[in-house]
């Protein structure tokens, strides 16, 4: 599918959608619980995957769509061996943490997921795995799925180097505390923190304990954990996501609009840090902590301003602010998301490409981007493809609405990955953006 997007304001207010990443880790922590109501969760391509894997391993899900909540029965700390190979689709998230979840069965296991999917590594996290009495391995040898894992996980010490993602110590954080042993976990070189506190929020609603320590010295991690505890997150309301808010913001802030986007409210979101972010550059907004609200009053001079940025903990903000950097005054200097490159795509490599295609400046680093900005010089409209990435698309759409003349977007059925009602927000809000099939 593709998107024909021209040049547009928006203005009003709408709200963000739910938190993709709480979505996934209530759905997890839920389906080894008992009883849960998880209220106003994402139900989206990734979370979809989620559901699917939970009901692979014995937890009953429903949609209840007037509430709207996910209602889960879970296994109660016992998933059982699945019948049939769990397929994970797109999501690295579901991959990752059903692989420790499936270590907690009796039988085996085998998750997989689409051609991207089977790209991404997950070696370290099979590694750990197997140090805590699992049998972890990908068919192919290379840490890429398909993913066989043979349970049960028992516990004990592992360390591992964390610096390609977050989600493999999640993972281990999701299924140790219902290992039979204690396990002692050591996460060198961490990125994406603000995800790993997101686990660790959940986990502690659901009555599990984690012990947590930091070396005052580097982004290394430890993390001793009891066995044989047990879940309990009876109710747990999803809040709104900053990810996906990031991408109507930067909209409004290109286009000099005003918009108001609601349900964000203050969480574990490191994504939160876009209103800093955004103001540094020179955008107008307010965020009303109380009410859950941010509002952008367009800019606070005429033109964007670049500025110098280590994005190791928003790695999921780099295209937007890729965006912004593009046509703001100076040099952007984007540092610390190598792993960046372990995503969906190589998603410093793509950006790159795809926005000087509409006339940007960049130079791709080994752990970021270099931007020349245009000095307020709006970019122009041109074809350009998301190669398959939702994250991607969604920043080529806000940067199309800021751009001179007709920029067509290809692959864009993407979003729904991350953000379903993403194109029907963005009309609503009066982008004139076409869909069409060719």
């Amino acid at each position: 599918m593709k998107a024909r997007i021209r040049p547009s304001g928006i203005q009003g207010g709408v709200n963000a959608p739910p938190s993709k990443s709480y979505t996934h880790r209530a759905i997890a922590i839920a389906a080894l619980a008992g009883e849960s109501d998880i209220l106003f969760p994402l139900i989206s391509g990734d979370t979809q995957a989620s559901i699917t894997a939970a009901r692979s391993l014995g937890a009953t899900v429903s949609l209840d769509a007037g509430a709207p909540a996910l209602r889960i029965t879970g296994v109660q700390g016992r998933p059982a061996t699945p019948a049939d190979v769990i397929n994970a689709e797109n999501s690295g998230t579901t991959l990752r943490f059903f692989t420790a979840v499936a270590a907690l069965c009796e039988g085996a296991a085998v998750l997989t997921g689409d051609a991207s999917l089977r790209t991404r590594p997950n070696k370290p996290l099979l590694t750990a795995l197997t140090d805590l009495g699992a049998e972890a391995f990908s068919t192919k040898g290379d840490g890429t799925a398909p993913l066989v894992v043979r349970g049960r996980l028992t516990g004990g010490e592992t360390a591992m180097d964390a610096s390609m993602s977050s989600q493999f110590i999640s993972a281990l954080l999701i299924a140790c505390p219902l290992a039979s042993k204690d396990s002692y976990l050591r996460a060198h070189n961490l990125s994406s923190v603000p995800y790993m506190r997101i686990t660790l929020e959940l986990l502690e609603q659901a009555g599990v304990e984690i012990s947590v320590a930091r070396s005052t010295a580097s982004n290394d991690y430890s993390f001793r954990i009891n066995g044989g505890q047990r879940y309990d997150l009876r109710r747990f309301t999803v809040p709104g996501d900053f990810s996906s808010a990031s991408y109507l913001l930067a909209a409004a802030a290109l286009t000099h609009s005003t918009v108001a986007v609601r349900n964000l409210f203050s969480s574990a979101q490191g994504d939160a840090r876009i209103v800093d972010l955004l103001r540094e550059m020179g955008v107008a907004l307010h965020w009303d902590r109380e009410k859950g609200v941010v509002a952008v009053q367009g800019l606070q001079s005429d033109r964007l301003e670049g500025m110098t940025v280590d994005m190791r903990e928003n790695p999921d903000l780099v295209p937007t602010i890729a965006v912004l950097a593009a046509v703001a005054a100076g040099r952007t200097e984007i540092t610390g998301v190598p792993h960046l490159r372990y995503k969906e795509t190589d998603r410093l490599r793509v950006v790159r490409e795809e926005l000087t295609r509409m006339g940007a400046q960049l130079e791709e680093r080994a752990d970021g981007l270099l931007i020349e900005g245009r000095g307020g010089t709006a970019l122009h409209g041109a074809t350009v493809s998301s190669h398959g990435d939702h994250r991607v698309a969604l920043a080529l759409c806000i940067a199309a609405l800021g751009a001179q003349g007709e920029t067509v977007v290809e692959d864009v059925e993407c979003v729904h990955i991350s953000y379903p009602t993403f194109f029907e927000d963005l009309t609503g809000l009066g982008a004139a953006i076409t869909l069409t099939e060719r």
